[in-house]
């Protein structure tokens, strides 16, 4: 018995909008092969049937659909894919699925296909209509935060599970109570917010959506007080970090890689069957190999993952007199940084900013939380 999570590109790095900051395009341009097109129903089934093989009776498969822009692959390859899972799914085993989307394609199809198959969808929403439409454009220039919530209202009147993801900019930071409102008008979602994230090979804090240290404390703080202050009145939002933290507080693993202090977990599949290791270093010399020539198995204690994971063994050294770092366990190895005294967490000094701000009423919430 065992599990795998695949996030699955099935339209590689294409996409129908030209967001000012999307990593992955940086990531694809660092790639000798830019696009790797659209998956192929027979890479689809060599991939599910992998799964299966790994996850074996009580196993479960999850297939978390990305891109790019995961829609362009077609309605028609999403109902193809999850009928052959259900067709292939052995008994006692279960695949389970979920999207990210920018919601630009969807209508009452989609919803429909989403509803019935059981789908979460995450949908991009960056905060404001005004910080969303400043970044995230479509192929006209346009802003699409209008078409975005749409999106939302569709999927919601249709009785889809949904989150929002908000990507947290410069910008975005200096507005941490405009943000939280504008999304919580929007209904009751879970939440996650995404440090923006700089091109791989300049330099951190230099492009016009760049979120320093500082400005993300700030931006952290001030959502936490807007979490805590519905929490007081008996609300519970479901914050991704925030999680994490009371996860961890209570004695649990946490729910993402980030607040676990190690990589791994999960392997990315592109449109070609190529597996890597992590979503953000879907690189020509981070490719594992291929789904349609190996096991799972094999593509988990395969040398470049074994490299891989023991690059990301390698935590900051400030951690280790930290007294912050059980709950912070260094964060996510994307955000390292070179710097004067070695390996560091380049958005250390916002942890550093947050947690004592926050962990008295992060313990108070835990004791409410795991009590009732």
């Amino acid at each position: 018995m065992g599990g795998v999570t695949f996030l699955v590109k099935p339209a590689s790095g294409l996409c129908d909008m030209r967001c000012r900051y999307c990593f992955y395009e940086d990531v694809a341009e660092n790639r000798v092969q830019k696009s790797l097109g659209f998956m192929t129903l027979e890479t689809a089934e060599a991939l599910i049937q992998a799964g299966f093989a790994y996850a074996g009776p009580g196993g479960n498969v999850h297939f978390l659909f990305q891109g790019g822009e995961p829609t362009l692959a077609g309605l028609d390859f999403f109902r193809t894919f999850v009928r052959t899972a259900r067709t292939l799914c052995p008994t006692g085993t279960t695949a389970t699925f979920s999207i990210q989307t920018n919601g630009q394609r969807l209508c009452l199809e989609w919803a429909d296909f989403f509803r019935v198959n059981g789908f979460l969808v995450g949908l991009s929403l960056d905060g404001t209509k005004t910080l969303h439409d400043r970044h995230r454009w479509d192929i006209s220039g346009a802003g699409t935060w209008d078409k975005t919530v749409q999106s939302l209202a569709l999927l919601s009147d249709a009785g889809v599970e949904t989150n929002l993801l908000c990507v947290v900019t410069g910008d975005a930071a200096k507005a941490p109570r405009q943000v939280w409102d504008s999304l919580r008008k929007l209904g009751d979602h879970p939440l996650q917010f995404i440090p923006c994230l700089d091109p791989l090979d300049g330099p951190r804090g230099a492009m016009p959506w760049s979120l320093t240290p500082e400005a993300y404390g700030g931006f952290l703080k001030g959502i936490f007080d807007c979490w805590f202050s519905e929490l007081s009145r008996g609300i519970y939002v479901s914050v991704r970090f925030f999680d994490d933290l009371l996860r961890l507080i209570a004695g649990m693993p946490p729910g993402s890689c980030a607040s676990n202090g190690r990589c791994g977990g999960y392997l990315a599949v592109e449109a070609d069957g190529s597996l890597y290791p992590c979503d953000f270093y879907v690189l020509d010399h981070w490719r594992i190999g291929n789904i349609r020539d190996m096991t799972v198995a094999g593509a988990l204690a395969s040398p470049v993952m074994k490299r891989f994971l023991a690059e990301g063994e390698k935590r900051p050294a400030a951690c280790g007199a930290c007294a912050y770092a059980p709950l912070c366990r260094g964060g996510c190895r994307r955000d390292f940084t070179d710097g004067q005294t070695g390996r560091e967490n380049y958005f250390c000094p916002a942890y550093k900013a947050f947690f004592p701000y926050a962990l008295p009423r992060l313990h108070t919430a835990a004791r409410m939380l795991f009590r009732r």
